[in-house]
């Protein structure tokens, strides 16, 4: 029985997140309904990472077993002629079974957009959190260092959340702007999205973050914190306040879900086929 790796994209505005739930339509829940119609029996989806609601993906990784013999160019094919236009499949790979899209990853990508002016373009609304008003880009900028490193996030997670440790080790987290980005890609040579030509009018803020793990809602806060300091309602070093009170009441509000892209997952050498 073959088994794959995929890579996959989506515009997460319309569902309930990654994970099957009772109710609303799931990322997982559509790939397993097309699985079952592709195999011919119940195929369990296995994801790298839970986005939540309204949370999108540039490269959401997954991985499952099926019974039909198939190429991966083959399986990219079939998958996308089943599902939605806004899931696509963009890479499939043959995989030993013993592969596990979330324990073998290495570390992870998170990418959050904000638009900073007086008007949000109506194509960027689902795509971006709108901060009308001055921001202190540099102030952000010196915050955002401050989260690298290992540090207990208990600060930064969702109220209510049951994690064995709160204990994260981000290797990367800075502020990038249209400035900064103008004819390249963001992070140079390391990935591929470009400053979308119909912004105008304002300046898109773009916050990127590298870790082993994230807790929910850990890089939306983080971006809701570093807000607070780019108003100038807060300084650059309550950033470090906030990590060491592990109290997510001192830490800012959570930033909305439609800003936040899973840009990459990264794998360390797979083991070798059987």
């Amino acid at each position: 029985m073959p088994s794959f790796k995929i890579t996959l994209a989506y515009d997460g505005t319309d569902f309930v997140g990654w994970q099957r739930q009772a109710n609303g339509v799931s990322i997982q829940g559509l790939i397993e309904d097309a699985l079952r119609t592709l195999d011919g029996c119940a195929v369990a989806v296995l994801g790298a990472g839970r986005t939540d609601s309204g949370v999108h993906a540039l490269g959401q990784v997954a991985a499952f077993t099926i019974a039909r013999a198939l190429a991966p160019d083959a399986l990219v094919r079939a998958l996308n002629a089943l599902l939605p236009d806004a899931i696509r499949v963009m890479s499939a790979e043959d995989v030993p079974p013993s592969f596990h899209p979330q324990f073998d990853a290495r570390t992870k990508t998170y990418r959050y957009r904000i638009w900073n002016g007086e008007v949000i373009s109506p194509f960027e609304r689902r795509y971006a959190w709108h901060v009308p008003g001055a921001l202190d880009v540099d102030a952000m900028r010196a915050a955002a260092r401050l989260v690298e490193g290992r540090h207990d996030f208990a600060a930064f997670q969702a109220t209510g959340s049951d994690a064995a440790t709160t204990t994260r080790a981000v290797t990367a987290s800075g502020i990038f702007t249209t400035e900064d980005t103008e004819g390249q890609t963001f992070f140079p040579a390391r990935f591929e999205l470009r400053v979308p030509r119909v912004l105008s009018g304002g300046e898109l803020i773009v916050y990127e973050v590298t870790g082993a793990g994230f807790l929910r809602h850990m890089v939306r806060t983080i971006v809701g914190t570093l807000v607070e300091v780019g108003r100038g309602r807060r300084p650059v070093d309550w950033m470090a306040d906030v990590l060491a009170s592990r109290d997510r009441a001192a830490a800012g509000p959570t930033a909305p879900a439609a800003g936040l892209f899973l840009v990459r997952v990264d794998y360390g050498p797979v083991a070798a086929m059987p």
